[in-house]
């Protein structure tokens, strides 16, 4: 609305007036004062220039899980109408050897038939589910977590629908202090060897891989107290560390 710029112009000198008395009233002339001597900068310095690189990963880092969830269907294509318990019963009948009698988590089986209708929910492994869209399409996806019996581990897993397809895009396996959901980003909080320190592993969407991958890990000082060891996954299904 061009008839509201001599108003704002006036009010914009006036501003200025009132500001340059101000100044002149506090002897300030408005000159450039310096900030004193600044750091003269340095350029990276790149050691050992010669050194042969490596050809291949010092260790095997599962940076990346997606596989298609047999024998659970998303109604409608809405995971809204999956339910989580038919999920984690998929995964502990497709994985035998981690919850197997003698596998590492073989207890978490029979927690899990109090997840039921009728079974004692204060032994149930599941947690709470979580419905975000993860992954930029617009629709949610599904995050769960459950406890790894007789570990202290807790299972931390992401689902998107594919059609009526579930397929999971992010499976790890930690001992755990918390877990967040930032934005489409998901952030792990696990404890670290040192006191006063933890791990913080962020995932992150990765549309070539079609799957939530390792995007940082930071180990960072929260403060003073007690923290006790980092345990890694010592399965070597997918998607554990």
């Amino acid at each position: 609305m061009p008839a509201r710029r001599p108003a704002r112009t006036a009010l914009a000198l006036a501003a200025v007036a009132l500001l340059s008395a101000t100044a002149t009233a506090c002897g300030d002339t408005g000159d450039l004062r310096g900030a004193g001597p600044t750091t003269t900068a340095v350029s990276p310095t790149r050691l050992w220039p010669d050194l042969r690189p490596a050809s291949s990963p010092a260790y095997p880092y599962a940076v990346a899980t997606r596989e298609t969830v047999k024998g659970v269907t998303v109604p409608g294509g809405d995971i809204r109408k999956v339910d989580p318990v038919d999920v984690v019963e998929a995964e502990l009948k497709a994985h035998s050897g981690d919850y197997g009698p003698k596998g590492t988590y073989h207890a978490t089986v029979d927690r899990m038939r109090q997840c039921r209708p009728g079974g004692e929910r204060d032994r149930c492994p599941l947690l709470k589910p979580y419905h975000r869209d993860l992954t930029g399409d617009g629709r949610a996806d599904l995050t769960l977590g459950f406890r790894l019996y007789p570990t202290n581990q807790t299972a931390v897993r992401v689902y998107t629908a594919e059609g009526h397809r579930l397929v999971q895009v992010l499976a790890d396996n930690d001992a755990l202090l918390g877990v967040e959901l930032a934005g489409r980003a998901l952030i792990e909080r696990s404890p670290a060897d040192t006191s006063g320190y933890e791990y913080r592993t962020t995932w992150v969407w990765d549309p070539g891989q079609r799957a939530m991958v390792f995007s940082r890990d930071e180990y960072l000082h929260v403060g003073d107290g007690p923290h006790g060891r980092r345990t890694p996954s010592p399965s070597a299904s997918p998607g554990a560390r």
